[in-house]
């Protein structure tokens, strides 16, 4: 799950354009003000000259220098800004401007890995996982009910699957719509093959399209990053942001729960993961191949207590579509 050392150097370049492009449109608008008001270069040179001299005044321990500075370049600078609005740019037009003001386009804040590129970061394992081309393949547009039952009535549905199929494309398509509101959650059930994941993929397709950051990772992996967060202490900055950001992400997608290997580790771990993504308002969606009384007993009773109370269940039923699809 880790990065390699090319995808790595691969987001710093991308960093390193950046700061290149913010500075050559700082540039443009600063000659841009330079031809509309003439005097505005007098007043950068002035500030300039001002800052050379009050430091080399601190240098020969003149402790006054910087507070008469402090004054001077605050003069200077409400100068600046009078100017500035008076030819009908906004105060800070000749600042630096950043696409992420939190670490100014380094990739680092504080020390740490910022925002920002664990979002670079999860694209490229999207890439890696395959996931953005599974969803240029499943998506809604792709998504047909040719392959769904619409001869006999189910007596759980009352209806035939393929038009229950249609209330749950329907109940998916509302998630989306609701998504930045309602922050929801969705627990798909049922055996394999019945569209548990095409439709997850079809959400996710949707979502990050939108912008949201969206992870999607098998069970296995899952508890692979709470594993490595948890005992790899050689790789302990990147785990653990890793494991951050998939509390934090905006959707979380875990698909096949209960394939993994179940123990007391791997229950706790998805409780806090639930609970931690309940409580801060982030949705999740879960899919896998076990009916709720079947998760009951293989997790703790806190874990399906939360998955019942606070995610929309979605049982799916019908035959294994891709056995439907080899037979046509």
């Amino acid at each position: 799950m880790a990065l390699s050392n090319s995808q790595y150097d691969a987001i710093m370049r991308a960093y390193g354009q950046q700061q290149f492009k913010n500075r050559h449109e700082q540039e443009e608008r600063i000659t841009q003000v330079y031809g509309r008001i003439p005097v505005m270069k007098e007043l950068d040179d002035s500030i300039s000259t001002r800052a050379v001299v009050s430091a080399r005044r601190l240098l020969e321990g003149d402790q006054e220098a910087l507070k008469e500075m402090r004054s001077e370049l605050a003069d200077l600078r409400e100068q600046k800004s009078v100017l500035l609005k008076s030819a009908g740019f906004p105060s800070d037009h000749m600042e630096m401007r950043y696409r992420c003001s939190d670490c100014r386009d380094t990739g680092y804040a504080v020390g740490k890995k910022c925002h920002c590129f664990r979002q670079s970061e999860m694209k490229y394992l999207y890439a890696q996982s395959n996931i953005e081309g599974i969803v240029a393949v499943e998506n809604f547009n792709t998504f047909s009910y040719e392959y769904f039952d619409d001869t006999r009535v189910m007596a759980v549905l009352n209806r035939t699957v393929k038009q229950y199929m249609g209330q749950v494309v329907e109940i998916c398509r509302n998630f989306v719509k609701g998504f930045s509101k309602d922050h929801g959650n969705l627990l798909f059930t049922g055996p394999t093959g019945v569209g548990k994941t095409f439709l997850t993929n079809c959400i996710a397709k949707e979502l990050m399209d939108q912008y949201y950051s969206v992870i999607y990772l098998s069970a296995n992996d899952l508890f692979e990053v709470f594993s490595k967060n948890r005992f790899d202490y050689q790789n302990e900055e990147d785990m653990k942001g890793m494991y951050q950001y998939i509390l934090d992400c905006d959707l979380l997608i875990i698909d096949d729960l209960g394939t993994e290997l179940n123990n007391s580790f791997t229950s706790s771990e998805l409780f806090y993961c639930i609970n931690e993504r309940l409580n801060s308002s982030k949705s999740t969606i879960i899919s896998t191949n076990h009916p709720m009384n079947e998760l009951r007993d293989r997790y703790t009773e806190r874990v399906t207590s939360r998955l019942i109370s606070r995610y929309t269940v979605i049982p799916l039923y019908g035959d294994d579509i891709r056995i439907r699809k080899k037979a046509k």
